[in-house]
């Protein structure tokens, strides 16, 4: 860069420090020219010096000083390893709905949201392929478990990010999840409130119904309803978490005697309602409204996974049904 450059910092980069803008922006500045840059005074912000740990709001202007051949940002950039290209391919396919602030994602089932033990593939792996020039990357904002498909919000932004983190903070998002089940719950629809922590043994990660004050018991909260029925053997059910617990659906459903069919943790693998159903956990997050951190409502719904089709197939459901669930109360 030749001569004094004036650049305005962006939405993406709102809340970024001084130092760390820079170094995004210019990522072939040296440490010392950059420290020097600043303690000079070199760089002004509005029009005014700043200090390193100066923390920038998008609409900002930035003033820079000529940075020579050292802070030159037109070279050629290395092109992504195939890996990347691919993650970042496959992560587009899964796309249901995308502005500049997030996307929504329909996760299939089986793909972990996050890394673990044993666990080199997922989501939040593959996100890094989408970085973009300024090495900000998207960023996740909820979880849904491995073997759970359907709508995952990804923030595209950090202050997307912290926005959205608000709002599933505050339980202002709406979720609605499906599921089949054996048999038929009574009544048909209900309200499931319990307490619920972690089973115990090392390792485990199943969880328990707990009693109040019992050691990291936390309360769950959850809606049911039963949408349709084949006879007496199996219910297609509509569910509205209030609360977020790990596996609070999965517990909470095998606490009232229905454990979600296809889920090896919470039922007792002995029932066998059909060979022609897909040995898969049947729940899936269907849909998601939420208020968009621009204003507005984000309204989001996942298609039916095909092991969800072919259950639906087996026992005669028809998704068109309409979802009683969903102007269920909030507590």
């Amino acid at each position: 860069m030749a001569g004094v450059e004036t650049v305005t910092v962006k939405d993406s980069e709102d809340g970024l420090r001084l130092d760390r803008f820079l170094k995004a922006r210019y990522p072939a500045l040296g440490f010392g020219q950059l420290q020097k840059i600043l303690r000079t005074g070199q760089v002004r912000v509005d029009g005014a010096r700043a200090k390193p740990q100066t923390r920038l709001e998008a609409g900002m202007n930035v003033r820079v000083p000529p940075l020579g051949e050292g802070g030159a940002t037109d070279k050629p950039k290395p092109a992504k390893s195939p890996v990347a290209a691919k993650d970042a391919e496959f992560i587009k396919s899964l796309i249901l709905f995308e502005d500049k602030d997030l996307m929504v994602l329909n996760k299939p089932h089986g793909l972990a949201v996050q890394g673990g033990s044993g666990t080199t593939r997922h989501i939040d792996g593959m996100l890094a392929a989408l970085a973009g020039p300024d090495g900000e990357r998207p960023k996740l904002v909820h979880r849904l478990d491995r073997d759970t498909a359907g709508c995952l919000i990804i923030a595209k932004t950090r202050k997307a990010a912290s926005e959205l983190g608000k709002t599933f903070g505050s339980r202002s998002a709406r979720k609605i999840y499906w599921a089949l089940v054996p048999g038929v719950p009574e009544p048909n629809q209900g309200r499931i409130s319990t307490y619920l922590a972690k089973g115990g043994d090392a390792g485990n990660e199943k969880m328990r119904v707990a009693k109040h004050g019992d050691r990291d018991a936390s309360h769950a909260i959850t809606y049911y309803a039963v949408v349709d029925q084949a006879s007496t053997r199996a219910s297609w059910l509509s569910l509205k978490p209030v609360t977020g617990r790990t596996h609070q659906l999965r517990a909470h459903l095998a606490h009232i005697g229905h454990p979600i069919m296809g889920d090896p943790k919470y039922s007792n693998n002995d029932i066998d309602l059909s060979d022609e159903l897909p040995k898969k956990l049947m729940l899936m997050a269907r849909r998601i409204t939420l208020p968009h951190p621009r204003g507005g409502t984000l309204d989001v719904t996942a298609p039916l996974p095909e092991h969800f089709k072919q259950a639906f197939s087996v026992f005669g459901f028809s998704a068109s049904e309409h979802d009683p669930i969903l102007e269920a109360p909030e507590d």
